[in-house]
């Protein structure tokens, strides 16, 4: 076979290589059918016209010449100059007669297809552009896709649409842009027999998380119905992410469960109407349901993970990929049906650091997902349809329901985007990182809220929910060379509290976490007091109930509500920071703040001083709070055993004597937490002078000690540091204080104990931070924006140190 030659080529005879032939899309495709069906990776079967195909009608129907005649004057940057052209050419190429000779193939090669799948069978024919001169140039987005096409007339049909689309306004302006000969640009079409998601589900899943380039997580969206919703950014789907190194190794690591509003669904339209798909309204019920259960997500993050390794095999170095995946309604089963290289931050040159930030508060006016970790201003302009985007000017603040490829020629010239609709794999969000600008999508109302020509402040520096805020705000942003940032000999880690934030902190210079915070999770994510749930039949309060009900809807278990959320929460920032060390401290609310939380007034008593009161170790084995502490230590368990993440270190807080350690820890161990077991180390927080005095004592039943100097500093010098009034005395470099701490130090090293500090006093205080090198503590826990200007003071201190 002379596969230059041929109009016709089917999936089992394409390879890689094939890209100028038929496209990276049906290349794609091809060679996942010949190579990754055997590997258990299900592929619809298909063919592809190919680039040859569309030459020959050119050369046959003799309009070639025609349409250079109508593009000799082009101006992509007068979109009413752009539209027109486009029209002419795209009216050119349906005008054209098809060759009988090419007819012919495709019938037959549909009737083969038809075979297989049954009569009239259903398939999704997409377009698939090339540059023979530079196979790799990726042309993503810029043709048409066109679903649910049955018989052999609408396929002819249907194939001369895709040609046409190779002339859309934005392919044209798009290969302006790249500087690509629009003659010396071709395309294929793929023909692959349609999934039928429209009775089940689809989304898009990249083997890289899109945001911050963190290699080692899968990201998969998805939502009911055909899969061009979620493409398009015309719903808010739901958001999973599994942990690519403990997967492989046979784990179940869903690190995030995230539901989205999945508010409409593409379905196939009834027999005989002019379209040939449709929107509807999802059953409000089934909004509040993920639509993947646990199996199919860790089936479709192993299927990412053949993918990506099939491709950076062939490309002898690291290729995450961009796919599209379906499953079948009928037949209950899941699909790839595309995939393709991911194309902006596989590129992104990870040594040097981006920090923007805020320099100035403001009112929020909308909230959405944030795409990126950058910062942006403008003046807002509001377009609700296409057909407006010629009054869009350069440096405006895009903000609109949700964009289409017809959007590029206006985004490319946006400061930054706001979409109502859309989650991360959205239309606007893969284009807005393309660009490298700023977005927030899935905002629900932003469109209301924003004023046109209203000043606005983009925020996606704080991270995963984007703020848009009113007026333009002042903003830093620093650039770090990481090449040139020395390691220091003293343990560099970080406090990390926010799971959103943990894959962008994992590329600021550490040795792991020295402090995650379960109270952040508790409060942002699961918002519900453990009690609340674990007695939710006994619950008072009707409010409270009815905001349980909406939280849990998708859980057949309340209480699976609260330990899967925490297990997760834990689990992003334990694989953000794998394999390396990351200490998770067990919850330390205040009576008072526990009682904030949904359903919480009825389960905590009150205190005249909680900061002194019942924390920390001691609700954690006697009194009501006994049992919800059981769900903590199931939580980390899962996050440790099940999702293989044994990098994970359990932390004791405010533990006042010996004995309590000794509870806690028989505790710990009746719900499968044993010290020992499977790596498991448990510290204490050193941050009450017991603490100290016994340090020799506590060393002999823990794993390590990590001093909480805030604490520490409150109980030396006996004062409450919530208190306004003696807040001038509170300082860690008090003499007292860093006596106890060179005190203890020196004990855990006498007793072969690590020994850390996670406290606020070396991020604010340099000074701090080097006394504490002197003194030869292990490791020091900064807060992120703090490590790059204390690991400069550190170094200072180790050369010091070492000249003498």
């Amino acid at each position: 076979m002379n596969k230059k030659r041929e109009f016709i080529l089917w999936f089992k005879d394409l390879t890689i290589d094939d890209v100028p032939l038929v496209g990276g899309k049906n290349a794609s495709l091809g060679d996942m059918y010949r190579n990754l069906t055997k590997k258990g990776v299900n592929i619809p079967n298909g063919f592809a016209v190919t680039s040859y195909a569309y030459k020959y009608l050119l050369k046959k129907a003799k309009i070639e010449k025609k349409i250079r005649q109508i593009l000799s004057d082009l101006d992509t940057r007068n979109m009413k100059n752009l539209a027109e052209r486009g029209r002419k050419v795209r009216e050119t190429i349906l005008g054209a007669e098809f060759p009988q000779e090419l007819k012919d193939d495709i019938a037959k090669a549909y009737k083969e297809l038809c075979k297989k799948y049954g009569p009239n069978t259903d398939v999704a024919i997409r377009s698939s552009a090339t540059a023979e001169d530079l196979p790799d140039a990726s042309f993503a987005g810029q043709q048409e896709t066109y679903l649910n096409i049955r018989g052999e007339r609408a396929v002819l049909e249907t194939c001369k649409k895709c040609f046409a689309s190779l002339f859309t306004n934005r392919a044209i302006s798009y290969r302006v842009d790249k500087g690509f000969n629009h003659f010396k640009v071709y395309l294929s079409i793929g023909i692959q027999k349609m999934v039928r998601s429209d009775l089940a589900n689809s989304g898009v899943m990249f083997s890289i998380d899109t945001e911050t380039g963190f290699r080692n997580a899968v990201l998969i969206n998805g939502s009911y119905g055909l899969g061009e919703n979620v493409v398009l950014g015309t719903v808010n789907p739901d958001q999973f992410y599994v942990f690519k190194p403990t997967l492989k190794k046979g784990f179940k690591p869903i690190i995030s469960k995230k539901l989205g509003s999945k508010k409409i669904k593409m379905i196939y339209s009834e027999w005989g109407s002019k379209h040939t798909t449709q929107n509807i309204p999802v059953k409000y019920d089934d909004r509040f349901k993920f639509v993947l259960n646990d199996d199919e997500i860790l089936k479709l993050a192993k299927w990412a993970c053949i993918i990506e390794d099939h491709y950076s095999k062939k490309a002898r170095k690291f290729k995450p990929m961009d796919i599209e995946w379906a499953k079948d309604g009928k037949t209950k089963q899941l699909f790839i049906v595309q995939a393709r290289p991911e194309t902006v931050q596989s590129q992104k040159d990870v040594n040097i650091l981006e920090e923007y930030s805020l320099k100035e508060k403001g009112k929020v006016i909308v909230t959405g997902l944030s795409v990126g970790t950058k910062i942006a201003s403008g003046k807002a302009h509001i377009i609700k349809n296409a057909k407006d985007i010629h009054n869009f000017k350069k440096g405006e603040v895009l903000v609109t329901e949700k964009t289409d490829p017809d959007w590029e020629p206006i985004m490319k010239i946006a400061s930054a985007i706001v979409t109502n609709k859309g989650g991360r794999t959205a239309h606007a969000a893969i284009i807005a990182r393309e660009l490298g600008i700023s977005a927030i999508v899935g905002t629900e109302n932003g469109t209301e809220l924003i004023k046109t020509g209203a000043d606005i402040t983009i925020n996606c520096a704080e991270g995963e929910i984007g703020n848009v805020y009113k007026g333009k705000l002042k903003f830093s942003i620093k650039r770090i060379n990481l090449k040139k940032l020395k390691k220091p000999k003293t343990q560099i880690m970080m406090n990390v509290g926010n799971p959103d934030q943990a894959f962008d902190f994992s590329f600021i210079p550490n040795d792991g976490v020295g402090l995650a915070r379960e109270e952040f999770i508790i409060s942002s994510y699961i918002k519900i007091h453990p009690l609340a749930l674990l007695h939710y039949n006994k619950l008072k309060d009707k409010k409270a109930k009815e905001i349980i009900n909406q939280l849990t809807y998708a859980y057949k278990n309340k209480v699976d509500f609260f330990i899967e959320k925490l297990a997760q929460g834990v689990a992003m920032i334990a694989a953000a920071f794998y394999p390396k060390d990351v200490i998770v401290r067990m919850s330390d609310f205040k009576t008072n703040e526990y009682a904030n939380l949904i359903g919480g007034k009825e389960f905590e008593p009150k205190e005249e001083n909680p900061m002194l009161g019942w924390r920390g170790a001691s609700r954690y084995y006697a009194g009501n709070y006994r049992e919800a502490f059981g769900l903590e230590c199931k939580a980390m368990k899962r996050a440790r055993d099940e999702m293989g993440l044994t990098n994970i270190k359990l932390m004791i807080p405010f533990c006042r004597t010996v004995e309590e350690g000794k509870l806690v820890i028989n505790e710990m161990k009746k719900h499968g937490l044993v010290q020992g077991k499977n790596g498991l180390e448990i510290y204490v927080m050193c941050e009450i002078p017991s603490n100290v005095i016994l340090a020799d004592d506590f060393a002999k039943i823990f794993d390590g000690f990590s001093i909480g100097s805030n604490d520490l500093t409150q109980l030396t010098l006996g004062l409450d540091r919530d208190s306004e009034l003696v807040a001038r005395i509170f300082d860690e470099r008090n003499p007292a204080v860093m006596d106890r701490i060179q005190e203890v130090i020196k004990k855990a090293k006498k007793n072969n104990r690590k020994i850390g500090i996670c406290g606020e006093g070396p991020s604010t205080f340099p000074e701090f931070a080097q006394f504490l090198v002197k003194c030869g503590i292990d490791s020091i826990s900064l807060n992120p924006n703090s490590v790059i200007k204390t690991t400069l003071k550190i170094l200072e201190m180790e050369k010091k140190l070492k000249k003498k």
